[in-house]
């Protein structure tokens, strides 16, 4: 069976993407949850994977770590998770790269806390640009590749994990979006293995003073 090594519900943002896609594609798997921001996080870490972070996705002797290469690698298990037209898949991996690589200002000054609500941060232009290019990729990918179901490319995609802890950033703090953001917002925080992952970090007992802001 496979592994996946996370970390805090609440917090843990990478941990929670390729969560998201393997209850979606139906992979059974085990968690190992490590506490964060403790001082023997790292070396717990490190037990499972060699750069010291969640996630690690373990399969038999197969290390796979960082969450977008877990979600390419379940997606290959399972057949299903990207796109099925080429147009609409180079479009879903465009994005997904772009949400792992960029974002700086978001994750920097809207930090995931995963069971807060009505959190009031103020507002950078560098933030604004950041909430403002997620609402046009959402508003893109609706329009073009949507028809099929509610998700950015109609069925649930590797696309809708990775911007699953943006949903919940969007939901904390109060963005202000497009009509049709908001629709998918609704969809994703209705999801069954969301509210699952909602439920459990509410639950959890720890706090890291870092990211409760606002």
């Amino acid at each position: 069976m496979l592994t996946l090594v996370i970390g805090n519900r609440n917090y843990s943002s990478w941990s929670l993407r390729p969560w998201m896609l393997l209850k979606h594609l139906g992979l059974e798997f085990r968690e190992v949850l490590i506490r964060l921001d403790t001082p023997t996080s790292k070396d717990e870490i490190e037990q499972y994977g060699p750069s010291g972070r969640v996630p690690v996705l373990l399969d038999g002797e197969l290390t796979v770590w960082e969450s977008i290469a877990i979600c390419e690698y379940v997606a290959e298990l399972s057949g299903r998770g990207w796109p099925h037209e080429a147009r609409a898949r180079a479009v879903a991996r465009s994005v997904c790269a772009e949400m792992h690589s960029g974002f700086g200002n978001l994750r920097m000054e809207w930090p995931m806390n995963a069971r807060a609500r009505n959190r009031h941060a103020g507002l950078t232009p560098g933030l604004e640009s950041d909430i403002d290019r997620v609402d046009e990729i959402w508003n893109d990918c609706r329009r073009r590749f949507g028809a099929g179901g509610p998700w950015l490319f109609g069925e649930y995609s590797v696309a809708d994990a990775m911007f699953a802890p943006v949903v919940l950033r969007f939901n904390t703090y109060g963005a202000r979006v497009s009509e049709t953001a908001r629709w998918y917002m609704a969809t994703a925080l209705e999801d069954a293995a969301l509210q699952s992952w909602l439920a459990a970090a509410k639950a959890e007992p720890w706090t890291i003073e870092g990211s409760e802001i606002g």
